[in-house]
């Protein structure tokens, strides 16, 4: 197992290798998840293990742990989301090779040269991860918003309003 993550590697030497990699990363060096973010502060921890199956298709495992600040698109405030990927990239050369991966592989097309860079896989699959509109779970739309008086919530509480009183007043 290596602790540093090299900048380009052999995709199919790594796998001939059975290569493992672990550690972290700062999430300020992934530039296009850094766009999305509302902070580029901390690191994620990483794992990348290249192999072979039983089937003989080539495949490497990325896990991920990351906490990313996103902005909440209900009330415009940052929050931190808790993204976990674990996901199997079969590694393939043609496009048309994607039909002889198992249901549980997603595609990666390597480039004719092999070369493989390890952290654009890791920033793909954290970006893959995120919700397409992230909203905190533990957020609510102010009430200037809402338009919604909490106070009016007792004032009616004893009676109810018939919403057909005014057909009724038009019967008369």
């Amino acid at each position: 197992m290596s602790v540093t993550l090299p900048e380009s590697v052999d995709a199919w030497r790594m796998v001939s290798a059975r290569r493992s990699f672990e550690g972290t990363l700062p999430i300020a060096t992934m530039p296009r998840l850094c766009e999305v973010l509302a902070s580029t502060d901390g690191e994620l921890q990483f794992e990348l293990d290249f192999g072979r199956d039983s089937l003989g298709i080539s495949y490497v495992d990325v896990r991920a742990k990351a906490s990313l600040t996103l902005i909440c698109q209900r009330t415009l405030e940052p929050f931190v989301l808790p993204v976990v990927v674990d996901t199997r990239l079969g590694l393939i050369k043609l496009e048309r090779d994607e039909a002889g991966l198992p249901s549980d592989c997603e595609p990666l097309l390597v480039a004719e040269d092999g070369r493989l860079k390890p952290a654009d896989v890791i920033e793909d699959e954290l970006l893959l991860a995120l919700p397409l509109i992230p909203v905190n779970p533990d957020s609510s739309l102010p009430d200037e918003v809402t338009g919604h008086d909490p106070e009016e919530d007792f004032a009616g509480e004893g009676r109810s309003e018939n919403p057909f009183a005014v057909l009724r007043e038009l019967k008369k």
